[in-house]
């Protein structure tokens, strides 16, 4: 993995607060939509994660926390910069979560908005871990024609919600999104995490770490966190009235609150 990490820098406010955007975006897409309520506050250093936007020829190589922490390092270096907040949206929440680990004591704030990586649906496990489904999953991403159906029937046996359904037809109805999607599941497989020792090093460097989750998210329900949220104070455990999409604005409308 290069050591240099694509961002763009939005808003100028006199705190720093690094921002890893969601599958299928870039940290452009993704966080714009937030400065509206984050910018007097915030500079946020808006990241393109590996396969997505200006980091889209990333080498398809298994990413490690090594990797990661190196990347994080380099940029704090190059900025100057020894104090800041974290973002993760979806599975940028892994992100977010490996920066945590790293850098613990440089860290006042976590906002984890739908974070993937404190849970692991075993469809995940299944499609990245083991060699064989590795292969068919890959499979199914070069041929929509079996893929889609199978979508289809999965939503007439209700084993896929309506809003499910149509989510994962919008982000992978190229051949250049179902290219990013694999490629990013793949990669990011060995960014894992110890929630509760996770939690504990937060507590003991000052961390706040606010987690949200959407009432109306079909693709990251709340109980994919409920793990992370029975460790944090009831406060810090906030539900909003959203669903995926729109749930990143919704949080920062929150996050904003807490400046006032």
């Amino acid at each position: 993995m290069s050591s240099k990490i694509p961002y763009t820098k939005l808003g100028s406010g006199p705190r720093i607060l690094l921002a890893f955007h969601g599958i299928g975006q870039d940290g452009t897409s993704c966080f714009a939509p937030a400065l509206k309520s984050l910018y007097p506050h915030y500079t946020i250093y808006a990241f393109d994660l590996p396969f997505h936007g200006q980091h889209s020829d990333a080498a398809f190589e298994v990413i490690s926390k090594t990797d990661w922490k190196n990347s994080i390092a380099h940029f704090l270096n190059q900025n100057n910069i020894s104090r800041f907040d974290i973002t993760g949206f979806s599975i940028g929440g892994r992100f977010a979560l490996a920066t945590l680990e790293a850098f613990a004591e440089n860290i006042d704030h976590a906002f984890l908005i739908a974070p993937d990586g404190v849970s692991e649906h075993p469809m995940y496990s299944l499609a990245t871990r083991i060699p064989p489904a590795r292969w068919i999953y890959g499979w199914l991403m070069r041929h929509p024609g079996v893929f889609f159906p199978g979508v289809r029937i999965a939503r007439t046996l209700k084993l896929a919600s309506k809003s499910l359904v149509r989510f994962t037809q919008q982000v992978l109805n190229t051949p250049e999104k179902r290219q990013t999607i694999y490629r990013s599941w793949v990669a990011f497989r060995d960014l894992r995490f110890d929630i509760p020792a996770l939690v504990k090093s937060a507590n003991a460097n000052g961390v706040n770490i606010y987690l949200f989750a959407g009432v109306y998210d079909s693709l990251l329900k709340p109980k994919a966190v409920k793990k992370l949220a029975e460790l944090l104070p009831k406060n810090q455990y906030i539900e909003l009235k959203s669903g995926h999409t729109r749930l990143v604005e919704h949080a920062a409308a929150w996050i904003c609150t807490l400046f006032k």
